[in-house]
């Protein structure tokens, strides 16, 4: 019991020591550092530092070197002085504007593929072909393929599948190892 009054009489004590050291330095704290700031707000933060490390190294005011304000306004001096080095330390941040960069593409590979497609195409049966072109290329349904063909919806159906397997086996000859797996 004695020792948490002990510990409240010291909080008191140090809340009376920094509201003395504002209301007797406070104004000539926030003076010098609004001088060296050139900001009344960051100023203000500064002080409040100043009198968070009195108020944390109480020792300091009482050593008999000098006067308390010379102490606190040297304290002011290096806040300041920390800030403006941890300022320029950091790089200086930059707004991400997303720059436009014109990209070239090869298109080497496009024309290869076109022309491999082209030519495996070329090597289905007609019917096959027109099915393919219709229902891929054209991007038209079943029912618009077999309109357009003439033939029921049930022959584009197998005349697509039977092309599409075409397909795979003339490109599985023209590119060794690429055959489909058994499933």
């Amino acid at each position: 019991m004695a020792g948490l009054r002990t510990q409240r009489r010291r909080e008191v004590a140090d809340e009376a020591l920094v509201r003395s050291l504002f209301q007797e330095h406070g104004r000539a704290m926030l003076a010098y550092a609004t001088q060296l700031t050139r900001d009344r707000a960051a100023a203000e933060d500064v002080v409040q530092e100043a009198l968070v490390r009195a108020w944390r190294h109480p020792d300091s005011l009482v050593n008999g070197k000098g006067s308390v304000r010379g102490w606190l306004l040297t304290v002011v001096r290096n806040i300041v002085t920390d800030t403006i080095r941890a300022r320029n330390a950091r790089p200086t941040e930059v707004a991400e504007t997303p720059v436009e960069v014109a990209i070239e593409r090869d298109h080497a590979d496009h024309v290869v593929n076109s022309m491999v497609v082209v030519d495996a195409l070329n090597k289905l049966s007609p019917e096959h072909r027109e099915v393919l072109e219709q229902v891929y290329l054209l991007g038209s349904t079943v029912a618009e393929a077999a309109k357009a063909l003439g033939i029921p919806p049930g022959t584009v159906k197998s005349r697509s599948f039977y092309a599409l397997r075409a397909l795979r086996e003339i490109h599985s000859e023209r590119t060794p190892g690429m055959e489909r797996s058994a499933s």
